[in-house]
């Protein structure tokens, strides 16, 4: 299918739920979905963003700039991830509390202003790794119109150009909770350091950046092609990173890669194929 034929796919499932509730983040799979529904359903499409602890700095803001710049209506609302029963315990299920509890929260919003259908965007390309909000999705029958017509991540991004969206080639940012090993627990003031760390890194240009936080170790991923570059501020990032809290202080060598905190699944599972066999 081409990507025209995506689009007005997705116009047309959104037309048929007569209104809709984006969960919107303000990245890109959610800004193309919120163009969509506008296109399709006007102002009977409504964005909305959870202002929570696990958000990165800035990104609420940059949220609200996107949801301006579509032309669609935008609505905040509150959610702590860390009263979620489960969640701060940071099991390997812990995006599937998190959605479960995110979903409430919109459900309520939909209810109260008369909203059919609540819509969110993970896209075809993320199911191939290790996604337990997923089955949250699919246990509150929030609809996913990039899973029905298997759109990947580059499709978006093709998509969110010809929609003319600022943020077409915007990095993908996951929620500060991904920057800690599963089974450490999550606190308040730890994802307000990992989220100053961040800051401070892409205040000096580091477009795509995490900081990891294996108990107080600060394990930091740029791209491989700006490491050089990392180590000429060697010395300033490691006076901040002291500042911030951090014990230790590391760059990691393999670089940045999404989801590098499943790599441990990964390896687990292999173990376990071994013994098995």
């Amino acid at each position: 299918m081409s990507i025209d034929y995506k689009m007005r796919s997705i116009e047309n499932a959104m037309l048929q739920r007569t209104s809709v509730l984006i969960a919107f983040s303000g990245g890109v799979d959610s800004s193309v979905l919120a163009a969509l529904a506008l296109r399709a359903l006007g102002d009977r499409a409504i964005a909305v963003t959870a202002d929570s602890q696990t958000l990165s700095p800035g990104e609420l803001e940059s949220a609200k700039a996107v949801a301006k710049e579509i032309g669609i209506a935008h609505k905040v609302v509150s959610y702590d991830e860390l009263d979620e029963p489960g969640f701060a315990d940071n099991p390997v299920e812990r995006c599937y509390y998190c959605k479960k509890g995110l979903i409430r929260e919109l459900k309520k919003y939909a209810a109260e202003h008369d909203v059919k259908s609540i819509i969110e965007g993970t896209n075809f390309s993320d199911l191939k790794s290790h996604r337990p909000g997923q089955r949250a999705l699919i246990e509150e029958k929030v609809y996913n119109p990039y899973v029905e017509f298997k759109v990947t991540k580059e499709e978006i991004r093709q998509m969110a150009r010809k929609l003319g969206l600022s943020i077409a080639d915007k990095p993908s940012m996951a929620c500060l909770s991904s920057r800690f090993p599963y089974g450490q627990k999550i606190t308040s003031n730890a994802l307000v350091r990992v989220g100053e760390a961040e800051n401070y890194l892409h205040a000096h240009g580091f477009r795509v950046v995490r900081v990891r936080d294996h108990a107080g170790i600060a394990r930091i991923e740029v791209m491989p092609l700006e490491m050089a570059r990392f180590m000429e501020i060697r010395e300033e990032v490691l006076a901040k990173f002291k500042e911030l809290g951090f014990s230790y202080v590391t760059l990691d060598l393999m670089g940045f890669r999404s989801g590098s905190m499943d790599e441990v699944l990964e390896s687990q599972n292999d173990f376990k194929g071994r013994k098995t066999k």
